[in-house]
């Protein structure tokens, strides 16, 4: 899943009337639009069927995936401060939405193409991925610049978590959608539910997992909608020009007195790494799958169902724990379930579980029927469950140690050390991986990201 950015940078400017609650919600359903292009292409279905089925093995389809993510993450940590300052200082976002979702559209739905074993897609498809990422990702810069627009402040926290809510909701009836009626498992012909693909779609060339290139385009175009014909958009207040200047002026001005809040200088460095990590494991964990066990289409994306269910009761665990303990001791248990999950899950392998021998998977089996993936199933309920209070609790940390009449400027600078650095993690595990062809071996690099983060945490003093 998407990690979510309540960075409403230009707070101070907010409006002293707001739209009403209809335009509201036809905003949330920006990110329930968006969702399954994370959940079924970058995480689930198609980066998976990609490393296992096109690529000529799940090593080299897990580095080259690698690559492309970290370099279309490049692209989007270059030019996301600017288009922030554009968002913030411009006015005018739907414009902007609107050609980068066209994008978005476009690069999803060429995966369509990418039929299993023709080395000669590879190329193009990777080149659609990388589009179809740098377009939802700054579709979502301009979308977030209109939060502040829509509530008053005090209840922006609470409209980022509802749209991230609903967005994950979205995300999950998606998958269900391309598990129960679309992808069918080569041998059987059956869908997760027991049925024939619907469109006629043939499970020998896996077209119920290449559709889901399309189906996310589609989705994206049904429900942004809302948000386009219902949501009010605002007059240009600046020139394009200008609006970087100012933007980039705020950003260094902000950068220099930096030094002077060590606790949150470390706290943001701190964020940046291990959120890298997060979204990394996030990113990886089905590819990893489905090169470890052979995992298919409907394994993969009912483990990621259940991954969500385990994430929604992280989150609202979390929260309570957040009150009771406070964030820094949320964020660092956290890494700590984190970092003893990947250890555990590095020490799985089809025959062994913590050097311990197993029977290994037999075909007709049933459903994560081997003891391997039984622990590879909880490990991963514990990252799901883990990883939700992580992003919760950090947001939090950060209201705590930021001034308060400069509230918003931390807050942008809290989503730029969020994204900034998000294509080393995959190209770490892109290298690692092609170094030494070996999937293991390319998603240990993501201990280091924790244990980095974790040592910097504790150098925050919480007030």
């Amino acid at each position: 899943m998407a990690v979510a950015d309540a960075s409403p940078s230009s707070v101070a400017a907010v409006p002293t009337h707001y739209p009403p609650r209809r335009a509201v919600i036809s905003w949330m359903f920006f990110d329930w639009s968006t969702q399954p292009y994370f959940t079924l292409i970058t995480t689930f279905v198609f980066a998976p069927y990609f490393a296992t089925r096109v690529a000529a093995d799940p090593a080299t389809g897990q580095s080259l995936w690698g690559f492309a993510t970290a370099a279309a993450g490049l692209t989007i940590a270059l030019l996301s401060p600017v288009l922030g300052a554009v968002a913030d200082a411009s006015g005018r976002r739907k414009p902007w939405i609107a050609g980068f979702g066209a994008a978005f559209v476009l690069g999803a739905c060429v995966m369509w193409i990418g039929k299993p074993g023709d080395a000669t897609l590879i190329p193009p498809l990777l080149i659609a991925y990388g589009l179809a990422t740098i377009g939802v990702e700054f579709a979502t810069v301009f979308n977030n610049a209109m939060m502040p627009t829509l509530v008053p402040p005090d209840k922006i926290g609470r409209l980022s978590g509802s749209g991230w809510a609903l967005g994950y909701v979205g995300g999950i009836l998606s998958l269900i959608i391309v598990l129960g009626f679309m992808a069918a498992d080569p041998v059987s012909g059956k869908t997760l539910f027991g049925l024939t693909p619907i469109f006629g779609l043939d499970p020998a060339t896996f077209e119920g997992d290449r559709i889901s290139g399309p189906l996310s385009g589609i989705w994206f175009v049904i429900f942004v909608l809302p948000m386009f014909l219902l949501t009010p958009d605002f007059p240009a207040r600046a020139s394009a020009a200008n609006a970087v200047r100012a933007g980039l002026s705020e950003l260094g001005q902000t950068l220099r007195e930096l030094p002077q809040h060590k606790s949150m200088a470390a706290f943001l460095i701190a964020n940046m790494i291990y959120t890298d990590g997060l979204v990394s494991l996030f990113a990886f964990g089905g590819i990893y799958a489905a090169g470890t066990f052979g995992w298919n289409t409907i394994q993969i994306g009912t483990f990621g169902i259940i991954l969500a269910v385990a994430g929604t009761q992280g989150a609202f665990i979390g929260g309570k724990l957040d009150d009771a303990l406070g964030p820094k001791r949320v964020i660092a248990g956290s890494m700590l379930l984190l970092l003893f999950a990947i250890v555990a899950i590095l020490l799985i392998d089809k025959e062994t579980i913590l050097f311990v021998k197993v029977t290994p998977p037999q075909p007709g089996g049933g459903l994560f029927g081997a003891p391997a993936e039984k622990a590879y199933l909880l490990l991963g309920c514990l990252i799901g469950m883990a990883g939700g209070p992580l992003q919760a609790a950090s947001r939090t940390l950060l209201i705590r140690l930021a001034p308060q009449d400069r509230i918003g400027q931390f807050f942008g600078l809290f989503a730029l050390t969020g994204k900034v650095t998000s294509f080393i993690g995959p190209l770490m595990i892109g290298i690692v991986t092609a170094a030494t062809a070996s999937q293991k071996a390319g998603m240990a690099v993501l201990v280091g990201f924790f244990l980095a983060g974790s040592a910097l945490l504790a150098r925050v003093r919480q007030s």
